[in-house]
């Protein structure tokens, strides 16, 4: 859906996705960045073009690019899906950044914006990640972020080559957030 959502700290800037992201997007990322993603690699701006605007027009998703707060470079893309402001829970996902960004305070950053968003502003009661569990890096970020395992989805996944896989499911609840936030901080701090 689209919105005009923005999120700037630490470093970072989230702001919406669109057209305009797709050729910082196109030049960077390959088959190792899109490794677990559950559609097929998009290759070149037109792909990208038609990425960016399925992100943009998906109901309940708030697709982001994640720029550098000081330079405005395209550092990747992150997201709020499945919202669902009755209940009120969102899941965070969607995500991937350019490899020089990882292991950086890049993914810490963007994930404390989108967490005191969804706890803080939303008033959340349950925010959510998942990552096909064959995709251990992005499963190592999700532990480090302190989010709580709950169990495995079982044949969950259709990659784009049609074979199957595991989800892995993680979830951070209010009372878990100030915890959660605290470890964020200090992973800055010592950035």
């Amino acid at each position: 859906m689209q919105h005009d959502l923005v999120l700037d700290g630490h470093g970072v800037r989230l702001v919406p996705l669109a057209p305009d992201h797709a050729p910082a997007l196109a030049a960077f990322v390959d088959d190792r960045i899109w490794a677990g993603m559950s559609s097929a690699l998009p290759v070149g701006t037109d792909d990208w073009v038609a990425e960016v605007e399925a992100a943009r027009a998906a109901p309940g998703r708030l697709a982001f690019a994640a720029l550098d707060a000081a330079t405005g470079e395209v550092r990747g893309s992150t997201s709020f899906y499945d919202w669902e402001p009755r209940v009120p829970r969102v899941e965070i996902g969607h995500t991937f950044f350019a490899p020089r960004w990882w292991g950086t305070s890049n993914n810490p950053a963007c994930k404390l914006l989108m967490l005191g968003h969804a706890f803080d502003v939303w008033g959340c009661v349950r925010v959510a990640l998942r990552a096909d569990s064959r995709n251990t890096r992005s499963v190592a970020a999700i532990t480090r972020l302190g989010a709580v395992p709950e169990g495995v989805l079982r044949q969950h996944r259709l990659a784009p080559d049609g074979s199957r896989g595991d989800t892995a499911y993680f979830s951070v609840l209010p009372e878990e957030w100030p915890g959660v936030r605290a470890g964020l901080l200090a992973r800055l701090a010592g950035a």
